[in-house]
């Protein structure tokens, strides 16, 4: 399984590539005549600043899932160790953030099997934020299929189901423990939807930064700013659950270039390229920031 699992990635990442090069070399020409006028950089300035603030976002709304797991994270500790974490997803895995959140809160004092947890949830509640977006301009026809998968993502965080299941977790992780040691049961006192709600605003930043790179290199009209955020989220969550490169590298590019048909290619093209730069730019600007600070910090201390 270990092998098929890892054959897989490559084979995703090849088909990823693939279609990327071949679209490119289609509409090489429409991308080569794109310019990016004054009022287009002062667009991207603004991207990179929505997208910096998502992340920012992200980091808070990561303490209130530690808050909803009796964990006493402080806003300022969650938002540093969230940036300071945050860049490591381009590493081969695509876990290494997580691991660093994990050790971080750790740290600190906090519940090892909360912080795990937490880093768990996110994702998930990531996931269902962004295909509840992604249903506001979906085609009829793809909605229940979407709707369907949205319940069952939604369900499956309720805590009538996700409780049975960490208890069942927590006794076999007691299996190995003196019979003296407590075991350690973390249950969710109510449905997570304040975090929910937190990450529906990050997707919701993150389509504004990518609507804000796009803009730099063709208006947009009010009445495609729906399609454009619908096809943003399904393609920003294909490249959050899709395994391929780290950090979703070429599942979103891909995805987006397919979904967003409605434009033309050659500004999808140069419109992903670009948010990409934008993505990578903002997040080593937060991770950069939020170690300064914190090394300041411990100076000072």
């Amino acid at each position: 399984m270990k092998q098929l699992k890892t054959y897989g990635r490559w084979v995703v990442l090849g088909a990823i590539l693939f279609f990327l090069v071949t679209t490119l070399k289609h509409h090489w020409e429409e991308v080569a005549a794109i310019r990016v006028t004054a009022l287009g950089y002062r667009y991207l300035i603004a991207g990179l600043g929505v997208t910096l603030l998502a992340h920012i976002w992200s980091g808070w709304v990561w303490g209130w899932i530690l808050r909803e797991l009796n964990q006493p994270a402080q806003p300022s500790w969650s938002i540093a160790t969230y940036l300071k974490t945050n860049i490591a997803k381009y590493l081969p895995g695509n876990i290494w953030q997580f691991y660093g959140r994990v050790m971080a809160a750790k740290n600190v004092g906090f519940s090892v099997s909360a912080a795990t947890l937490s880093v768990v949830l996110e994702p998930l509640l990531m996931a269902a934020a962004a295909l509840a977006i992604a249903l506001i301009g979906a085609q009829q026809n793809n909605q229940l299929l979407q709707g369907l998968i949205l319940i069952a993502v939604l369900a499956s965080i309720h805590p009538r189901v996700l409780n049975p299941l960490l208890q069942v977790a927590s006794r076999l992780k007691g299996k190995g423990k003196p019979a003296d040691e407590p075991t350690e049961t973390l249950q969710l006192r109510r449905y997570p939807l304040r975090p929910l709600l937190g990450e529906a605003g990050f997707v919701l930043l993150r389509a504004t930064g990518f609507l804000l790179t796009m803009s730099a290199l063709s208006p947009i009209a009010p009445e495609q700013i729906p399609a454009l955020i619908s096809g943003f989220s399904f393609a920003w969550l294909l490249g959050l659950i899709v395994p391929g490169a780290p950090g979703g590298i070429g599942v979103f590019e891909a995805t987006a270039i397919a979904l967003l048909h409605q434009f033309p290619t050659g500004i999808v093209l140069g419109s992903v390229a670009l948010y990409r730069l934008v993505s990578i730019l903002a997040e080593a600007i937060g991770a950069g920031v939020a170690w300064s600070m914190s090394r300041r910090k411990r100076a000072n201390d």
